[in-house]
């Protein structure tokens, strides 16, 4: 039996953790043997699985099943990554040779630390479902037929998609890290589309498909996109808004990315201080591998992942760290290591921000003149230290006045700090959503604010 059918054998998706364990340690031994001085291997192995439908039609199922296998070959202060596709022999024998030529012609890293110590990490049990490893293309197809019937039945065209992942992920190293554990996840989103320039969007995600509830997703976007049909102007100007999840996910994405890594504030352009006060105290932020989002048990680097609180109540508090960045500053990595190489620094990727005691309705209902925003679109950063951004509106932007909605409302472009908007914060809401951004997928609640600036309107509606 191959070591790549050996890793992904088990139920045909995810495979077996201590498979992909042994074929991580055997990297790290032929490694040794070939020179190296420290080595570390990420062997990631499972299935992931696609249907997607447009104009109300399902189009396509796809399912890859692969194995990738990062090295990570240290001889001295000089650090060489290769990564292959191929768990045989001769792949591995080939990675092996090119790892060690890399690391023979690479010059050395001044400030390299080692890799990380070996510290025990538990796996996750909430990280694994039977019910996603075992999805069925007909259990897909059944969810994309449920969001469709809700499209036909409010008069609109259904478009997205729904996607199933399985995976065994395993870290061995010559420091005597041996982590290994399997994980899924599911996503049903889709974007519906109305005759009358009305758009909706609704999203789910969960470690389990079985708790997907595609009708709930079909009606939320079919209704979305009925009740933003013919759009009229407004002008630009600043706004008390209320932010649907969809779009919080976008700020906390962004503040991780931008100023909760360590390595941001190493190299001076992030916001992060600690005590700072940066947002509302009705603002805690926290990062949680084994509880929040899809959970995790340890990093790329087989570190394990720890809670950290990174806003606490509106002030800042703690930061994602690699082993390298920990090493800098003097302590232990964090568990928020990506694989190698990485020149982005460690990241927060299981974020969840506390929920608040105000339903969705009374956040909408205590908007006097206002904007309900849906989610944000192709928002990108301005100024990183200020976590300036600017992006648009998208799919179901509304006016709100003596809180009500009014009418719908063409989409509008913006450039804001995400941290002014989280100081605004005068309501978060009660219940909360996981929601996939760019990071990882957080658990965020939908938020009111005082104030948000929109600069311009768009072309489209």
């Amino acid at each position: 039996m191959s070591a790549l059918h050996d890793a992904t054998g088990e139920r045909g998706m995810g495979g077996d953790p201590e498979s992909a364990l042994r074929l991580a340690e055997d990297v790290i031994e032929k490694a040794q043997a070939a020179g190296a001085g420290e080595a570390e291997a990420l062997v990631v192995a499972g299935t992931s699985a696609l249907t997607r439908f447009a104009n109300s039609q399902i189009h396509q199922n796809v399912a890859s099943t692969e194995v990738f296998v990062n090295l990570r070959f240290v001889v001295g202060r000089r650090v060489a990554v290769a990564s292959s596709g191929r768990a045989d022999a001769d792949g591995i024998r080939a990675l092996v040779d090119r790892a060690a030529t890399i690391a023979a012609n690479v010059e050395e890293l001044e400030d390299w630390a080692g890799l990380p110590d070996a510290d025990a990490a538990s796996p996750v049990p909430g990280a694994w479902s039977d019910a996603t490893a075992d999805a069925s293309p007909e259990l897909r197809a059944e969810g994309a037929r449920a969001v469709i019937a809700a499209a036909d039945a409010a008069g609109v065209t259904a478009f997205g998609s729904y996607s199933t992942d399985a995976e065994s992920v395993a870290v061995a190293s010559s420091k005597g890290i041996r982590a290994a554990e399997r994980r899924t996840s599911a996503q049903l989103l889709t974007v519906t589309m109305g005759p009358d320039n009305g758009t909706g969007y609704a999203e789910q995600v969960a470690v389990d498909a079985s708790a997907i509830d595609a009708d709930a997703i079909g009606r939320e976007a079919a209704e979305r996109a009925r009740a933003s049909a013919n759009p009229t102007d407004i002008e630009p100007g600043d706004y008390p808004v209320v932010l649907h999840s969809y779009a919080v996910v976008d700020l906390v994405d962004m503040l991780g990315y931008l100023g909760f890594s360590a390595l941001a504030v190493q190299e001076d352009r992030s916001f992060w201080e600690a005590g700072r006060q940066v947002a509302s105290p009705l603002i805690t932020l926290v990062d949680d591998g084994r509880e929040s989002g899809l959970p995790a048990a340890f990093d790329a680097e087989g570190v394990p992942k720890q809670r950290l609180r990174l806003l606490d109540r509106g002030a800042c508090a703690d930061l994602a760290y690699d082993s390298q960045t920990a090493a800098r500053a003097g302590r232990r990595s964090t568990g928020h290591g990506l694989p190698a190489p990485n020149t982005f620094g460690p990241f927060p990727i299981n974020m969840s921000m506390a929920a608040g005691d105000t339903s969705f309705d009374d956040l909408v209902a205590g908007l006097d003149r206002g904007l309900l925003v849906t989610r944000f679109h192709y928002t990108n950063p301005v100024h990183q230290k200020r976590a300036i951004i600017t992006g648009m509106t998208r799919d179901g932007t509304f006016l709100v006045e003596g809180g009500e909605i009014v009418r719908p409302v063409r989409n509008l472009r913006f450039t804001m700090s995400y941290l002014d908007a989280l100081a605004n914060v005068q309501a978060v809401g009660a219940d909360r959503r996981c929601v996939r951004g760019f990071l990882g997928a957080s658990v965020v609640p939908s938020l009111r604010l005082s104030s948000f600036s929109f600069t311009g309107a768009t072309a489209a509606g």
